[in-house]
C-alpha cells in the first residue's frame, strides 16, 4: 500500500480484496478487455448515430424539438438512473453475468427502437436502450477496476476513450451514410446488435473474474426514489415555460419542485440507514469523490447537449446532408480521440493525473465559448477549431476523473464509487439536454415570431416555432426557421461554457494522491 496517501483515502479490507481477486496476465486482461470495449463500443456507437440521424427521424414521424429532445434525454435518464443500480450490483453478484444481461437488455431496445412506429414507442424503446448502456457503463468501468492496478489503468482508460472517440467518429459519419442510403434511419439502431452479441460472445470466452459470494441487500427503496426523483426534475425542465403546458409561477412548477425535493430528502435518509446503499454516501461525500462528481455533471452537460444539438445545427442551419454533417463533427472527434490515448499513455508513464484535469477543463470551457459566437453564416474554420479544442477537453477529463476515484476506494466499492460518477455525469447530461434544449426551442420560437411578423405573416408561427418537419414545409416558412435555428444554437455552448467552469474550479481543488501500483 502507498504510505503517501492518507488514512481516509486508503483502502481497507486487504483481505477480502485478496481473495476477490483473480490472478489474470497481460494477455489474458488484454483478451478479456476486448470483449467489454466491443461492449461499450456498442453503447456509444448507439448513441452518436442517434444524434445525426434524429433531424431525419423527427421529418419522418412528424416530431417536434420538444421529441427530439426526449429522445435523446430519456435514454440519458435511463441511463443515470439505473448506472447506480448496475454499480452497486456490480460489488454484490458476478460482474461478468451482470455484463452480459446489460448487453442482452441493450440489444432489445436497440431492435425495438428499429422497429418503432411513432415517437411514443421510439421513446420507450430508447428507455430500454438507456437500461442496458447503464449496465455497459457501470459494469465496464467496474470490470477495469476490478482486473487492473490504478498506475497501470490509466493505458486502460486510455483505451476505453479512444473507443469513445472511435465510436463518436464512426457514429455521426456511418449515421450519416445509413439515413442517406437505401437501408433508411432503422439501420442506424439495428447496426449495433450484431457488435453487441459478438463482444457478449468474447466476454463469455475470455472474461474468468472470481466472484466471492457475501450477504446481498438490495437497495430498492432508494432506487425507486432515485428514479423517481430524477424523472419528475427532468419532465419538469423540459416542458416548463412552454406554450400549451405550464409556467414557471404555476401549481404544476410548485408541485413537481416540492415533489422533488421530498423525494430527495427520504433518498438521503434512506441511503444513510440501509447496508447496501444505491449512492453510497460514505464514499461519494468523500473530498476526491465529491469534487470529480460535481465537475462531471459540469462536464455532461457540455459533452450531450454538444452532441445532440452540433449535428442538429449543420443538419438545418447549414442544410448538410446527414453524411456531410457527419463529416463536419470530425474536428471534435480528433481531438477527443488525441485528448483521451496522450492522457492515458502520459499517466501510465509517469503517473500524474491531476494536470490533465486542468489543462482538460481549460480547453472544454475555450472550444464551447468559441462555438458559442456561431451564427448561421459563422465560418466553418471557427466552428472547427472550437470543436477540435472541446474535443481535446474531454479526452482528457472524462475517464482521467473516474481514474482519480477509483484510485481512492477499496476494489469492493469500485463499481458503486465509478457508477456514481457516471450516474452524476449522465444526470448532468439528461438535465442539460433537457434545459439547452428547451432554451434552444424558446429562442427559436421568438426568432421565428419576429422574422414572420416582420414579413406580415405572423399567423404561421404557433404551428411552426417547435415543428421539425421540414419536408413538411413551405420553402420561405423553410428558410426563416432554418435561419432561426442558425443563430438560436449558440446560447446552447454559451451556458454549457459558463457551467464548464464548475469543473475547472473542481478539478483545481482535487488533491492527487499518486496512482496506486497494485489493485
Amino acid at each position: 500500500m502507498d504510505k503517501s496517501m492518507p488514512e481516509k483515502d486508503r483502502p481497507t479490507d486487504l483481505t477480502e480484496v485478496a481473495a476477490d481477486q483473480p490472478q489474470m496476465d497481460q494477455r489474458e486482461v488484454l483478451k478479456s478487455i476486448a470483449g467489454v470495449l466491443a461492449s461499450f463500443f456498442a453503447a456509444m456507437l448507439a448513441a452518436t448515430i442517434v444524434s445525426i440521424a434524429l433531424p431525419t427521424i423527427m421529418d419522418v414521424l412528424g416530431g417536434s424539438q420538444t421529441d427530439f429532445n426526449w429522445v435523446l434525454s430519456t435514454t440519458l435518464l435511463a441511463n443515470a438512473a439505473t448506472t447506480p443500480i448496475w454499480g452497486k450490483m456490480a460489488d454484490l453478484f458476478d460482474k461478468k453475468k451482470l455484463l452480459q444481461a446489460g448487453i442482452l437488455v441493450f440489444v432489445l431496445g436497440s431492435l425495438l427502437a428499429g422497429l418503432a412506429w411513432s415517437i411514443p414507442v421510439l421513446l420507450f424503446a430508447r428507455v430500454i436502450q438507456g437500461i442496458g448502456m447503464g449496465g455497459l457503463t457501470a459494469m465496464g468501468m467496474a470490470v477495469i477496476g476490478t482486473v487492473i492496478p490504478p498506475r497501470e489503468r490509466g493505458r486502460y482508460s486510455g483505451y476505453f476513450g479512444a473507443v469513445m472517440a472511435v465510436s463518436t467518429a464512426a457514429g455521426p459519419l456511418l449515421g450519416g451514410f445509413i439515413v442517406d442510403s437505401p437501408l433508411g434511419w432503422r439501420w442506424c439502431f439495428f447496426f449495433g446488435i450484431p457488435i453487441s452479441l459478438l463482444s457478449m460472445i468474447l466476454i463469455h470466452r475470455t472474461l474468468h473474474l472470481k466472484h466471492v459470494k457475501r450477504p446481498v441487500h438490495i437497495d430498492w427503496v432508494g432506487a425507486i426514489l432515485l428514479t423517481t426523483s430524477v424523472s419528475i426534475l427532468l419532465i419538469w425542465v423540459s416542458y416548463v415555460g412552454k406554450n400549451d403546458y405550464f409556467g414557471w409561477n404555476s401549481w404544476q412548477t410548485y408541485t413537481m419542485v416540492s415533489t422533488v425535493i421530498l423525494l430527495a430528502a427520504a433518498l438521503l435518509l434512506v441511503e444513510s440507514r440501509v447496508p447496501e446503499p444505491i449512492i453510497p454516501l460514505k464514499i461519494i461525500c468523500t473530498r476526491t469523490t465529491s469534487l470529480a462528481i460535481l465537475a462531471s455533471i459540469s462536464i455532461g452537460v457540455g459533452m450531450f447537449g454538444t452532441g445532440a444539438f452540433i449535428g442538429q445545427y449543420f443538419q438545418i442551419a447549414r442544410e448538410a446532408t446527414p453524411t456531410m454533417a457527419g463529416l463536419m463533427t470530425l474536428p471534435m472527434i480528433a481531438g477527443n480521440y488525441f485528448g483521451s490515448v496522450f492522457s492515458g499513455q502520459m499517466i501510465t508513464r509517469f503517473g500524474r493525473w491531476k494536470i490533465y484535469l486542468l489543462i482538460g477543463s481549460i480547453l472544454n470551457i475555450a472550444g464551447l465559448g468559441l462555438l458559442g459566437t456561431m451564427h448561421h453564416d459563422t465560418e466553418y474554420w471557427i466552428l472547427a477549431c472550437g470543436m477540435f479544442l472541446n474535443g481535446v477537453g474531454m479526452g482528457f477529463m472524462l475517464q482521467n476523473l473516474v481514474l482519480s476515484v477509483q484510485n481512492t476506494v477499496k476494489v469492493t466499492d469500485i463499481g458503486a464509487a465509478s457508477s456514481s460518477v457516471a450516474f452524476f455525469r449522465s444526470v448532468g447530461g439528461s438535465a442539460g439536454v433537457a434545459v439547452l434544449g428547451a432554451l434552444l426551442s424558446r429562442n427559436v420560437a421568438d426568432l421565428i415570431t419576429e422574422s414572420l411578423a416582420a414579413k406580415g405573416q405572423l399567423s404561421a408561427a404557433p404551428a411552426t416555432e417547435d415543428s421539425l418537419n421540414l419536408s413538411g414545409m413551405p420553402d420561405a416558412l423553410r428558410l426563416v426557421v432554418e435561419a432561426a435555428y442558425g443563430e438560436a444554437t449558440g446560447i446552447v455552448f454559451t451556458v454549457s461554457a459558463a457551467v464548464a467552469v464548475i469543473a475547472f474550479v473542481c478539478t483545481v481543488f482535487i488533491k492527487e494522491v499518486p496512482l496506486r501500483k497494485t489493485i
